[in-house]
């Protein structure tokens, strides 16, 4: 049995308070539907400035009323700190997702951008520090890493950040590390590395590359790739990332404990690939796309090559990815065939 397969069965019998900001946005949906469907107690945190009331009734629709109850919804704003008190007030463990995204988002806006993803997490870090919670899980990104060329990726060489969005990130753990030093106040920072997967949006400007495609190829239109399509990215599958929070939250060796882990599958996929691949699952799934790919610029700020080393999540935490680029795919294409068609 794996840490997570334990965790999975202990939970359920101890059930906690935990405290989910960015809640209806993707990536926190998710953590949400997972934990209410583990009979923990849920407080969200959002301000929908990303988020989405839909992906609260969707999560709503898929747990009974019951488990629903356990959940109390705050819209509140990470950058107003009496809004981060309330939320962390008798809270366990608090999962922090909100922030805002997107390395082209930074660069068009840098200073909302530093306003939510470091004034907001300072308050975060101050509001859950005096409620005394037992941790504080947060969103860290793989743009860290910057200019670094090397792979794969391992936490503690990096480069210089490519974008304001990465320079948030980067003191993200920055003051992480210092909350732990100056307060004994635990954190564990998980450097995600493409997430994808259900109720991940793909409208906007700023929508991650999967969701915008597949969205894109059942509609017939064009899919347009930035630069050559050999820039190549570690795509994690959802459920691999729903997994590191649980198991980074509730981590008790003091060695797993305020520190910065990578959340991957470990693998490459170049964006050629990626359009073959969704072309592929589409197909099976009898939407046919033959249309050929639209190539554009390179895009600013964006690294060309990434791709995680794991071993450190796997060694401390007992991390074990149970969808790959592929299989995940697999999963997630009946989802939006069904939310766009």
């Amino acid at each position: 049995m794996t840490r997570y397969e334990q965790l999975l069965t202990e939970l359920p019998t101890s059930p906690r308070t935990w405290l989910v900001t960015g809640v209806a946005g993707f990536i926190g949906s998710n953590l949400l539907e997972t934990l209410l469907k583990l009979e923990q107690r849920v407080v969200g945190l959002d301000n929908f400035a990303t988020g989405h009331q839909r992906n609260l009734d969707e999560v709503q629709s898929l747990v009974t009323p019951e488990q629903w109850a356990r959940f109390k919804f705050i819209k509140g704003d990470i950058r107003n700190l009496e809004d981060c008190q309330q939320a962390c007030a008798g809270v366990d463990y608090v999962l922090h997702e909100a922030a805002l995204g997107s390395v082209p988002r930074s660069i068009n806006d840098p200073i909302t951008t530093n306003s939510a993803n470091i004034d907001g997490f300072l308050n975060m870090l101050v509001a859950a520090r005096d409620a005394q919670v037992k941790s504080f899980t947060y969103a860290a990104s793989s743009s860290t890493y910057g200019d670094h060329p090397g792979l794969p990726k391992v936490e503690d060489i990096i480069g210089k950040p490519l974008s304001p969005y990465a320079v948030t990130k980067y003191v993200n753990e920055l003051y992480a590390d210092v909350f732990a030093r100056c307060y004994g106040f635990t954190t564990i920072g998980l450097r995600y590395f493409n997430v994808f997967g259900k109720r991940q949006d793909p409208d906007g400007a700023y929508a991650a590359v999967i969701p915008k495609w597949t969205a894109a190829m059942i509609n017939g239109d064009d899919v347009f790739i930035n630069g050559d399509g050999e820039t190549s990215r570690d795509f994690c599958f959802i459920e691999n990332t729903v997994q590191a929070n649980l198991l980074a939250a509730t981590a008790t060796d003091e060695a797993a404990r305020n520190q910065v882990y990578n959340v991957a599958v470990s693998g490459r996929t170049t964006l050629n690939t990626l359009f073959d691949e969704l072309k592929s699952a589409l197909g099976t799934n009898r939407i046919i796309y033959d249309k050929a790919p639209v190539y554009r610029e390179f895009r600013a700020g964006d690294v060309r090559h990434s791709q995680a080393d794991i071993s450190k999540i796997q060694r401390l935490l007992g991390y074990a990815p149970q969808y790959d680029i592929k299989n995940g795919i697999e999963k997630a294409i009946p989802w939006y065939m069904a939310k766009l068609n």
